[in-house]
């Protein structure tokens, strides 16, 4: 063929010094007949099959050509017996687009242009860490072609055809880059690879010009569920007074939250609950905690820090990775005597554990005729982070507030944190003590009151935030802050706005919630769960049955959007109440 290297070396045998050796150990010298008969034991690759062909397509075409040039009748005269694996397929005039995923077009020979890849489900954007392939090498399927880079990770980028590298588009250490933006540009022939040597991507024709800026300046879509219809009701020939929305109501309004002057003190959430749990550990010797990494490790958000050191392993034990195995091992402790403080790493896990949360702890007191209690603390962050996914992303207050034997407590700052929890402690029954992992490093003003060893907050009782008159807010946790930005912005339009922080889900203060309708004749209910039988669509059903004479505008809500938590930033934000959806619904229940 007038190739120095045999069959072999060509299709993936070994090449030592030249002459072929056989693969099978024997180290005598062979033919290239002999090779064929006695073939290497490892397949050779596709990229490695596709070398070869075209060595030997180049062998066939030399042979072929001095064939023709004697006038010899040579038996391969005009590539007339040449196998059709060995044609150009691109360069035939009956396919003259090209093959695979290969296209040409008037300027330029078939060539595949490679799209910046979409790694993950809810990847938009990502940079090229580097190139694994440089222009003029050879790209076969499965190759790694550049090494990409992600805000969470980097990860490979595989090619999806065969072919040469004819032009990098985008060099690496490239940062930003939207998905499908072209990135590089594969042909089908290595001949072809110095006409791409000026190559500029095509704009996308499906786009007019401006389109990508004016996509840029509009405002993002919002997926938070809403109410959009807010016509007066009136306007809807809805009865005003029905059963028992028509009774009358105590008065029951909720306290005032106290207004704290500049020098008080300030604590974190963290520091809150943390004392909490050092004091009442120091007021009963019954009083112990338990869960991952409590002790040793000072608890996975630094909750727990110092209590090991304080009062010993026997009374901070670390569990193993067992929600099931040390909630069980809680509530027995509890039946017994004792007042165990259960921490999960995340509410998330506690589903593991839900059998003896539901079944165990919150039924016993009943089943038992009232003579066995369960006091029993199960605390930890609920709800959604910043970047921890679909699985640990989910809010469990309304699942655990529809469960009779259960108490349920959300609180928002420093003097909720500490409060509740010293009150859930000394509560005779199961509580489900929902904290939020992005609220722990947050400070807040605390009263003196509220750094007594002896203070606690009443369970079951709502605290009004900021007192208002034409529209009522409510909500928990991490939500109440929310609210209470948008009822400042609201202000600044002439909109008095009444925050209520719930803090206590199970039992719901309800009359303190009537009792600011009445007030305000209107009503939105802010929450980060899913909208299906969530805490919003509790209360508003409890408005509908306590207030609804005095409603002036349907009850609004705002929750998360009704799909499992995305993972990318944005789309993390997009399924997440934020200030200005509050803002936009509390000026429409007031027509504004």
């Amino acid at each position: 063929t007038g190739d120095d290297r045999g069959p072999r070396d060509i299709l993936g045998g070994r090449l030592e010094g030249g002459p072929l050796v056989q693969a099978r150990g024997d180290p005598e010298r062979c033919s290239a007949r002999q090779a064929l008969s006695n073939p290497p034991l490892t397949m050779a690759s596709r990229s490695a099959l596709r070398r070869g062909l075209a060595v030997i397509g180049d062998a066939y075409a030399r042979s072929s050509r001095a064939a023709n040039a004697g006038g010899g009748n040579n038996a391969f005269a005009g590539g007339q017996h040449i196998h059709r694996l060995l044609f150009t397929a691109s360069r035939d005039t009956a396919n003259p687009n090209g093959t695979r995923g290969f296209a040409a077009n008037a300027d330029l020979p078939p060539h595949q242009v490679v799209p910046f890849p979409s790694l993950s489900p809810t990847m938009t954007h990502g940079g090229i860490a580097g190139w694994k392939k440089k222009e003029g090498e050879f790209v076969a399927t499965g190759d790694i072609i550049a090494d990409i880079q992600t805000d969470k990770a980097t990860m490979e980028m595989e090619s999806m055809e065969e072919g040469w590298m004819a032009k990098i588009i985008v060099p690496e250490g490239t940062e930003d880059i939207p998905v499908g933006k072209p990135v590089a540009v594969l042909c089908e022939e290595q001949a072809d690879i110095a006409a791409f040597k000026d190559y500029v991507p095509e704009a996308s024709a499906d786009a007019p010009p401006g389109a990508a800026a004016a996509a840029a300046d509009a405002a993002p879509a919002r997926a938070v569920l809403e109410r959009p219809d807010y016509r007066p009701i009136g306007e809807r020939s809805v009865p005003l007074t029905t059963g028992l929305a028509s009774k009358p109501l105590e008065d029951g309004a909720a306290a005032l939250a106290p207004v704290l002057d500049a020098d008080s003190p300030v604590m974190t959430v963290r520091d809150a609950l943390n004392s909490a749990l050092a004091e009442e550990m120091e007021r009963d010797e019954k009083v112990f905690i338990m869960g991952e990494e409590v002790g040793d490790y000072q608890g996975a958000y630094k909750i727990t820090k110092g209590l090991l050191q304080r009062f010993g392993a026997d009374r901070v034990k670390d569990t193993p990775i067992t929600e099931a195995g040390f909630t069980g091992l809680a509530c027995g402790a509890a039946m017994m005597g004792l007042k165990p403080v259960v921490e999960f790493m995340t509410f998330n896990f506690s589903m593991q554990a839900i059998d003896h949360i539901v079944n165990t702890a919150a039924k016993t007191l009943y089943m038992s005729a009232g003579t066995i209690s369960v006091p029993i603390v199960f605390r930890g962050p609920n709800g959604a982070a910043a970047g921890v996914g679909a699985q640990h992303s989910q809010c469990f207050a309304a699942w655990y507030m529809s469960i009779p034997g259960l108490k349920v407590l959300a609180p928002y700052d420093a003097e909720d944190a500490r409060g509740l929890l010293k009150a859930a402690i000394r509560d005779p029954d199961p509580v489900v003590f929902l904290e939020n992992e992005l609220m722990y490093g947050e400070s807040f003003p605390v009263s003196k009151d509220a750094l007594s060893t002896d203070y606690v907050a009443p369970i079951g009782k709502a605290l009004v935030m900021k007192p208002g008159t034409d529209v009522t807010l409510v909500s928990f946790s991490k939500m109440v802050g929310f609210c209470k930005k948008a009822a400042d912005e609201l202000a600044k339009e002439g909109i008095e706005a009444e925050v209520i922080n719930l803090r206590s889900l199970r039992p719901l203060d309800r009359d303190a919630i009537a009792a600011s309708v009445r007030k305000t004749n209107r009503i939105v209910v802010v929450e980060e769960g899913w909208p299906q039988a969530g805490v919003g669509a509790e209360i508003a059903t409890m408005v509908m049955e306590d207030a609804f004479d005095h409603l002036d505008a349907p009850v609004e809500r705002i929750t998360g959007v009704d799909v499992p938590m995305p993972y990318a930033a944005n789309l993390e934000k997009a399924a997440l109440p934020q200030v200005e959806d509050i803002v936009r619904v509390a000026k429409r229940v007031c027509y504004k």
